[in-house]
């Protein structure tokens, strides 16, 4: 059976609970609460993994809430005890972003990933407390980013995926000047509780109708499509094995309090009966390094284990995805061992179809 590695190649901060928007699909219990992180906390994160950052490249991703809402004054009081070595990630959904946190950017050589779907008639699920449109917020914090020549990748949730919306997309991501687009279609997780379900063949067609967008002009980097083309590459040549890892990456999502929650950041802040709080631990009485060798100990984590299994015995594409994620097995059946998800047939499974799909179709034109 596949186990948890005890080295991460980063973690998730949680430096608040608070979100300055509402959006309708957001999977955050707390959002309108304004719990802070202590520096403690960060201090003790920076204690623990900076062993990890000796060894080669490690990264801290700043994660609401919005990590912007903790204040300019207190996000840097927690970036204060990491050290060289530790490369910083921000993901925000911009509408904060001036001037002064252009300059702090800059300054801790942040690197930023905006949080926008695209057109304005596509960001009708992102608005703020007042239920009114939040994009023209989004892009005076574009702006301010373009105008500092600071780069930044984008995170695009597509509601409704289909031929005839990638094209659009693609087209407004080249013309907003992001260097790396992801697609995240809308999951069932959290506090969002709205089916995810679609028509298979509608959304094979927008994957590959994103292929062929981006082979048009491959400018930016489009992270799902560039993993999909890998996985195809190492089949043909043998190297397919190659590309999981022999051991999951622990991805420990270190929430406000300093309690640790591994796998999958979406778990941190719920309870269920069953599962206790996911938590695997805190930092504030248990150091990092000890709280990840002793993962598989937390139960939730070992019937995961027994599903990631499953899926390795029963699914064909366990080669290209790994497995189901924790947090669609959860919030979409209530426990962990079992295989496939909505999230996995939108993401992974169709994804990897209209790739194919639109391979076998250039090369039927090229004949």
């Amino acid at each position: 059976m596949q186990g948890i590695s005890a080295v991460p190649s980063y973690v998730v901060m949680q430096p608040t609970t608070l979100c300055n928007l509402a959006c309708d699909y957001c999977y955050l219990p707390f959002r309108r609460e304004n719990q802070k992180m202590p520096v403690e906390v960060a201090a003790a994160v920076a204690d623990g993994v900076a062993g990890f950052a000796r060894t080669g490249r490690f990264s801290v991703v700043w994660h609401g809430g919005e990590p912007l809402a903790a204040g300019l004054t207190h996000l840097a009081a927690l970036f204060a005890p990491f050290g060289a070595g530790i490369e910083h990630h921000v993901q925000t959904n911009a509408t904060l972003i001036d001037d002064a946190w252009c300059e702090f950017f800059i300054e801790h050589d942040v690197r930023v990933s905006v949080s926008v779907d695209g057109p304005r008639e596509r960001n009708g699920d992102r608005v703020d407390r007042g239920n009114k449109p939040a994009y023209d917020l989004i892009m005076r914090g574009v702006e301010a980013l373009r105008r500092h020549g600071i780069p930044f990748s984008t995170l695009c949730v597509v509601g409704d995926p289909r031929p005839g919306v990638a094209t659009e997309l693609y087209e407004y991501f080249l013309d907003l000047g992001c260097e790396v687009l992801g697609i995240n279609v809308e999951e069932l997780e959290g506090v969002n509780t709205r089916l995810n379900r679609h028509d298979p063949a509608a959304v094979s067609g927008f994957w590959a109708e994103l292929v062929a967008a981006w082979r048009r002009d491959p400018r930016i980097h489009l992270r799902e499509v560039e993993w999909s083309l890998r996985y195809a590459a190492a089949v043909l040549d043998g190297t397919a094995d190659d590309l999981l890892p022999r051991q999951l990456d622990p991805i420990p999502t270190i929430a406000f309090d300093g309690s640790v929650v591994l796998l999958s950041p979406e778990l941190a802040g719920f309870h269920d009966p069953r599962y206790g709080d996911f938590s695997s631990g805190n930092v504030l009485s248990t150091p990092l390094p000890e709280i990840l060798g002793g993962a598989e100990n937390t139960a939730w984590i070992g019937e995961f284990l027994r599903g990631i299994e499953a899926c390795r015995q029963t699914c064909p594409y366990f080669g290209f995805c790994g497995g189901a994620h924790a947090a669609n097995r959860y919030f979409e059946h209530g426990r962990f061992d079992v295989t496939e998800t909505d999230h996995c047939r939108n993401s992974k499974i169709r994804l990897l179809e209209g790739v194919l799909d639109h391979a076998r179709d250039h090369e039927a034109t090229a004949v």
